[in-house]
């Protein structure tokens, strides 16, 4: 029997016998609880997370999953990467705690194959690195393209703009305007804009209103925009999302789009505090935040968990191309979602696998249990969009077979219906080395070695080469590539490799 078909025949041998009344017990699950574990002590059941309902009393269903399995909720956040490159080109090298792995993965679309409708492609495959028994494993989550945008339906955005005096420094407010007048003169005639600004207070100073017919109303509003005190970034969201209530359009898509340098100084500034107050509106209507960060100084921690608790994402702009594609492309992109509440799960085959770690995705964290309870919060992605999670896999010595089976889970952002889509993984699948494997596997495990770079005085992943190195690699790579998107991460990782020596 094969490896791959002992490890189907595990989980019906699981699901039989609880289906009998056995009791079942499990190593501890947890919010990652693949992270750093060795897979010999594990359960080999081999089962990812049941479905619902499966086991025959409640105390099955709520038991702890073994530990082959890694659950998180999707991002698509990419700020962390942005203001990396930003701090970089001010001459400084970011803060460690400011980088996250999985958004400078993230920052790079791939080309896994796409989904015709809503929901997710899976797509895993993997490389061997130059530590032995060491691979990197991806897992790919692609929505379908967005061709169909005409068919998307109006959107009702409320944007909450930053007017505190710190947003007076070039590349702030005077960004914000210059790229909502343009995505004015883009957005759709049945779309509607409300606008919210704040400083010490917030006020709102345009309702929502529809766009046919009012398009120089709203080029006034914005142009009159100016800045006054300090920083009370509650009362602007909490106002923005009162705004947004008070303009909710039945079947459209509404979103409070939040832009600032988030460094709060007045009011509440705890994003739990600032969440719990507009907990209502959320819950109720369904309203996401899409996070826009600006400046050089920058509040990254308390930008990323409004966005992240919020059923949103955020992105970081520092010049005025960037600001134009996220307003004028990304944010119009994102009006129409593909997919709700989405999770992935990756369950490791402990026959084949002895250990693997999560890169990233430290706030995204999922316990496995609750991989299928669709109470629990994932991340909401439109069309247009790959999500990237990358593990170190090691391998057992001359292991051969099943290593891996990836599954997304998502509710339908219409109807609120649940749906799955897998993908798997075997042992010859993976590419010989990351160096051989294809162009944009090598780009997610440059990314990854970048941010680790940045985090850590000594590397953590397997394979991981010095900074140098990694620039000489990440150059070459960009002249076969020939693309802006990966030029930048050359240019990026060569000066941080500066940087470094000077440091």
């Amino acid at each position: 029997m094969k490896p791959y078909e002992r490890y189907r025949t595990r989980r019906l041998l699981l699901a039989l016998t609880a289906a009998g009344g056995l009791l079942l017990t499990a190593c501890s699950g947890g919010a990652d609880s693949g992270e750093g574990s060795n897979a010999a002590d594990r359960d080999t059941s081999g089962l990812p997370a049941p479905a619902r309902g499966q086991g025959t009393s409640e105390q099955e269903d709520r038991r702890e999953e073994p530990d082959h399995l890694s659950t998180f909720a999707l991002d698509v956040d990419t700020a962390s990467y942005d203001y990396a490159r930003r701090t970089l080109a001010d001459g400084r090298l970011p803060d460690p705690s400011t980088v996250r792995p999985e958004e400078f993965v993230n920052s790079f679309r791939q080309d896994y194959e796409r989904p015709d409708g809503d929901g997710f492609s899976v797509t895993v495959d993997g490389a061997r690195t130059d530590d032995e028994d060491w691979s990197l494993v991806r897992v790919g989550l692609a929505t379908r393209g967005t061709e169909r945008t005409g068919e998307r339906p109006p959107a009702a955005l409320t944007f909450v703009i930053d007017v505190s005096g710190s947003m007076a420094e070039p590349g702030r407010l005077d960004l914000a305007q210059e790229s909502l007048s343009v995505m004015t003169d883009r957005l759709r005639d049945d779309d509607s804009v409300a606008i919210v600004t704040f400083s010490d207070e917030a006020e709102t100073v345009l309702p929502m209103t529809r766009l046919d017919g009012n398009r120089d109303e709203v080029h006034d509003v914005i142009s009159e925009l100016g800045t006054r005190d300090s920083t009370n970034l509650g009362a602007g969201v909490e106002t923005g999302y009162e705004t947004a209530v008070e303009g909710l359009r039945e079947g459209a898509t509404n979103r409070v789009v939040l832009v600032s340098d988030a460094l709060a100084n007045t009011g509440d500034t705890d994003a739990d505090t600032i969440l719990e107050r507009i907990s209502g509106e959320r819950r109720e209507h369904g309203i996401t935040l899409f996070g826009v960060g600006v400046g050089s100084d920058y509040g990254d921690a308390l930008m990323e968990r409004l966005a992240d608790k919020g059923d949103g994402h955020t992105v970081y702009v520092a010049d005025e191309d960037e600001a134009r594609k996220v307003f004028c492309e990304e944010l119009p992109r994102n009006i129409d979602l593909t997919a709700r509440d989405a999770k992935a799960q990756v369950a490791f085959d402990p026959e084949t696998v002895e250990e693997f770690r999560l890169v990233g995705y430290d706030n995204r964290r999922v316990a496995d249990e609750d991989f299928r309870d669709d109470r629990v919060d994932g991340g909401e992605v439109g069309p247009g969009h790959t999500v990237t999670a990358l593990y170190a896999v090691r391998v057992r010595p001359g292991a051969e077979g099943h290593l891996a089976t990836a599954t997304a889970r998502w509710l339908d952002p219409d109807t609120r219906d649940p749906h799955e889509e897998t993908g798997d993984l075997e042992s010859d699948d993976l590419d010989d080395s990351v160096h051989s494997a294809n162009r944009s596997f090598q780009v997610t495990a440059t990314a990854a070695y970048f941010a680790d770079a940045l985090r850590h005085d000594e590397p953590l992943l397997p394979g991981a080469p010095k900074l140098g190195e990694l620039a000489e690699h990440a150059d070459e790579l960009a002249d076969h590539r020939e693309d802006g998107e990966t030029r930048r991460l050359a240019e990026a990782i060569a000066t941080a490799t500066r940087l470094k020596r000077t440091d």
